[in-house]
This record gives C-alpha cells, sequence and structure tokens, in this order.
C-alpha cells in the first residue's frame, strides 16, 4: 500500500516503522519532526500509575504495550532502564493518594508492595526524611523519548539539511520513506487521493472535519543534571501536589508534570516551573544542588472519554486517526503501531478505540 502519515512524533514515526517493515511504501509528512509532545515526554512505561478510577482499559492497553517494550527497545537500539516505580507519599493525606492507588491497581488484580517510610527511604536513599509511606511497582520501566524518536527518524529517513526553515525532502535507501514539511494541523486531507491510506497522527491538533475529537491540556517538564540522582522513577503527591522525578544514565533527570486545561498556545510558566520546583525539592532535597538545563510546555491530546482514538476516521474509510494518546503515548507507541497496520492490512478495529465511538453515541444519544 500507499501510506500517507502526517505526523512525525513518536505515534506517527512508530506507524511509519512497522508499515515500513511490512513491505508498504510510506511517506511522513510533519513540519518539525520529532520535536513535538513526544520530544517534551518523560518516557515513564508505568501502567499501573497512569490508571486512574474508571480507566481500567488503560492499564490493559498499557500492559499489552508494555510486553511489547523490551523487544521493540531491542530492535530500535536504545535503551529501556528496568528499574521500577516507586509511589510515595509526602504526609499522612499524601500516603491516602498512594493507598488508593495501591487499593484501585488490587481491585484490576495488580497488588503492589506497600512500603512504610523507612522501607520507602532505604528503596530509595535520595527520599528526604518527611516521607511517609509508598508502594512499589517493581514490573515499570523507562525509556528516553529523545532516544527513541532519533531512533525512528534514523529508520524511517531523517532529513538531510534544513531549507528555509522547512527539512530537505529526501529519500532514504534504506526505508524508502520520504520525511517532508507541512503544515499538518491544517493539511487538507481530500487532497491526497495518490495514496492509499492516510494515517493522522498529528497529536493535539487534528485536521478539519475531526478537530473536535481532541483537546490540548498543557503539560510542563522540567530537566537538570545531579550528581546524585534517584535509582529508579519516583512518582509522589507532596502536600497534594503530583509530581515525578525520572532519573537518566549519567545523572540527568526530567521533572514533571503540571496538567492544565487552557485555549491557548502551551509555554511555559513561572507557576508552573515553581510548582515543581518547590515539589521535587521537597521529595528529593539534594536536588538543592542540581543545575537546571531546560523546561518545555507541549499539549497532551486528550479525548472525552481519556482513550485513544485508533481506527478509521468517522465518514472517512481511506483515513486512519492516530491520536489521543493523552498521557500514554510513549508507552503505547509500539501497540498503537501494531493496530493501526493490522487495521490496514485486514480491517480490524478495537472497538474501545474505535473514532467513530463518539458519533455513534451521539446518533444513540439523538434516537433516545
Amino acid at each position: 500500500m500507499r501510506v500517507l502519515v502526517l505526523g512525525a512524533g513518536l505515534i506517527g514515526l512508530s506507524v511509519a516503522d512497522e508499515l515500513l517493515r511490512r513491505g508498504h511504501r510510506v511517506t511522513v509528512v510533519d513540519p518539525a519532526p520529532g520535536q513535538g509532545t513526544s520530544y517534551a515526554a518523560a518516557g515513564m512505561l508505568s501502567p499501573g500509575s497512569e490508571v486512574w478510577h474508571g480507566e481500567a482499559e488503560i492499564l490493559r492497553l498499557g500492559l499489552r504495550s508494555l510486553a511489547l517494550w523490551p523487544s521493540y527497545a531491542e530492535r530500535l537500539g536504545v535503551s529501556l532502564h528496568c528499574t521500577g516505580t516507586l509511589l510515595v507519599g509526602q504526609d499522612r493525606g499524601d500516603l491516602q493518594q498512594v493507598e488508593r492507588q495501591a487499593e484501585l491497581l488490587a481491585g484490576l488484580g495488580d497488588r503492589p508492595r506497600m512500603l512504610t517510610g523507612p522501607q520507602a527511604r532505604a528503596a530509595e536513599p535520595t527520599l528526604g526524611p518527611r516521607v511517609v509511606g509508598g508502594a512499589l511497582l517493581p514490573e515499570d520501566h523507562s525509556v528516553d523519548p529523545r532516544e527513541v524518536l532519533a531512533a525512528l527518524l534514523d529508520r524511517v529517513g531523517r532529513p538531510a539539511k534544513w531549507l528555509s526553515g522547512r527539512p530537505e525532502r529526501r529519500t532514504s535507501r534504506r526505508t524508502s520513506c520520504d520525511v517532508a514539511a507541512a503544515a499538518t494541523g491544517t493539511q487538507d486531507v481530500s487532497k491526497v487521493g495518490k495514496y492509499d491510506a492516510t494515517v493522522v497522527a498529528t497529536g493535539a491538533t487534528l485536521p478539519e472535519p475531526w478537530r473536535h475529537l481532541v483537546r490540548g491540556v498543557r503539560g510542563e517538564i522540567l530537566r537538570g543534571h545531579t550528581d546524585d540522582p534517584p535509582k529508579r522513577t519516583v512518582r509522589a503527591w507532596v502536600h497534594g501536589q503530583p509530581v515525578y522525578v525520572v532519573p537518566r544514565p549519567g545523572g540527568d533527570l526530567v521533572i514533571g508534570a503540571t496538567n492544565e486545561e487552557h485555549d491557548v498556545p502551551p509555554e511555559v510558566t513561572f507557576g508552573g516551573v515553581f510548582t515543581l520546583v518547590e515539589a521535587a525539592r521537597a521529595l528529593l532535597p539534594g536536588l538543592d544542588r542540581a543545575t537546571f538545563t531546560e523546561a518545555l510546555a507541549r499539549d497532551r491530546p486528550a479525548t472525552s472519554d481519556n482513550l485513544p482514538l485508533l481506527g478509521p476516521a468517522p465518514d472517512r474509510d481511506d483515513v486512519v486517526l492516530a491520536a489521543g494518546f493523552f498521557r500514554h503515548g510513549v508507552l503505547l507507541a509500539p501497540l498503537a503501531a501494531r493496530l493501526v497496520a493490522d487495521h490496514l492490512e485486514s480491517g480490524s478495529v478495537e472497538p474501545l478505540l474505535d473514532p467513530g465511538r463518539f458519533t455513534r453515541s451521539t446518533t444513540e444519544g439523538a434516537r433516545c
């Protein structure tokens, strides 16, 4: 098949790579390959810590995709960090949040190991003395999304140079895939008739007439470097404020992330930076000596039910939506690539992820 993929973030590139592996001809279009939400992501592969009440399906999807990550990382040649996630509470009220998360996971068949304050500090010596308890999720992993993006861009076809702010169009001999520049958010998919199918993976901004299916939820994230990093991902509630710290090899770390509904372009704010730094320093006092390297803001692509859109676009069987991954894009990338490729080859669609579910619910409501 001749397939056009709109969007060169982690989802779009994963889909392109999977299609190329299956022998299809693929063209990827993006104004800034690998620079969107995926570039800012922390890279936690932690289905259990991401699931919320009423979202058991996200846990099921996450566990399916987590099982794919070891072979996926090996194929891409990227490092997978298998040190687990530590959930902790800074005070008694925060510990109740940890306990509720643990109870939720236990009800879904995955009971984490509960820790007292001393046990949590023994498992992670960089924690501050006021941490009162936690829970260990030993099967969690993490990955550096920028390393994954670089590997995928190399496989799919990295632009040779930039011309007038746009990547030069080039075809990789290894993959027979073009990476070109275009305004993906406003791409007119009615004018792509030379392709057998178009995959829309444009993050928080879908082209019309599907733009309303995804909204942007701003997240701010910080990066720094320390000589005393935590040895595993730490996710915490600090006086009611959620925060996470994800270590990278060599002492780099990622601190995130704010979560804000808004209708303006995502930008880093003093309030967001202060909130994250205050919570992270209280959690890991050694961060006072860390150096600051970067602050970014990006829109997470959210749907009304927090489930992704994976399948044929409403009223357009030749267009496939691969969008709406909210906080789960890195985790779900290998599974999403398989599901999109399977749909293009066999027509299979998972009902809970079918983009047509919103159209059906509206129609059913009108009938009632």
